[in-house]
């Protein structure tokens, strides 16, 4: 039934992006940025009722008064394609930093175009890495909230965190707040499968990291806030889902916390 679920899933998911992204194109393009931003918005909320009405996967947020007003960096762990797209329903004017290759997508492209992401090359260094940091102080100036990947690519659950330095470089030069999430929609999304998984699990948005920090020491307490929540969520989204099947990854991490909650209990 996961199987059989799963393919059902799929194609209505991606036939439900396509169909939307076609039919609705001439008011998305006439109308304003912040008005024509409802549909992707909408198609994130209709992502998760398929979720829940032919997958049977749920979740919920804790922490939603964790966001600051104004501008601020979201910094999500990555898992799956879900966490690309799941929080818009709840974030006023988000922009993400994307790889330029992305824009070359017919629709997609035009439809990220419009809402003003910020391409850039990964390769890129000097010059070009200093224009992607002056237009990200330039969609911030308005008020927008940028959404960011720590770890830079999608890691499976439990997975040894390998954060890269540039956050805390944009936490430096932008001035603004860091909010930390944790979560793992990788046990019900898992990357390169097709297979999706019913279930419940939480999403945890952290209490800001305000501006002001050594880069360094900043850098140092995102990973353990974030590390710290996301062992917490492993443990239970785990014994709140025993029918998941596991990944190695999080068998592991998860023998390493158990022996560390047995030995201080």
């Amino acid at each position: 039934m996961i199987a059989l679920r799963s393919v059902l899933f799929n194609t209505i998911f991606y036939a439900n992006l396509i169909i939307r992204m076609i039919v609705l194109s001439p008011y998305y393009f006439v109308a304003p940025r912040l008005t024509a931003y409802a549909i992707p918005k909408n198609w994130a909320r209709s992502n998760h009722w398929l979720m829940r009405v032919i997958v049977g996967t749920t979740f919920e947020i804790e922490g939603l008064e964790n966001l600051p007003d104004g501008s601020y960096i979201l910094a999500p762990k990555h898992q799956s394609f879900w966490d690309t797209y799941a929080l818009l329903p709840w974030l006023k004017d988000p922009v993400y930093i994307l790889k330029r290759e992305l824009m070359w997508i017919p629709l997609f492209g035009w439809y990220a175009k419009k809402q003003r992401v910020i391409p850039v090359n990964r390769g890129a260094r000097g010059k070009v890495m200093v224009e992607v940091l002056n237009r990200t102080r330039q969609e911030l100036s308005t008020g927008r909230q940028l959404i960011i990947y720590p770890e830079g690519t999608r890691r499976p659950p439990g997975a040894e965190p390998l954060y890269k330095y540039g956050i805390a470089r944009m936490y430096r030069d932008l001035n603004i707040p860091v909010v930390p999430i944790a979560m793992h929609p990788g046990l019900f999304w898992p990357r390169r499968s097709f297979r999706r998984y019913p279930g419940h699990f939480k999403v945890r948005i952290l209490p800001p990291i305000m501006p002001g920090m050594d880069p360094d020491a900043f850098f140092a307490h995102l990973i353990e806030a974030t590390e710290r929540a996301s062992d917490e969520l492993l443990l239970d989204t785990v014994e709140r889902n025993p029918h998941l099947p596991l990944p190695p990854t999080t068998i592991e991490r998860l023998a390493e916390l158990r022996k560390v909650k047995a030995a201080t209990a």
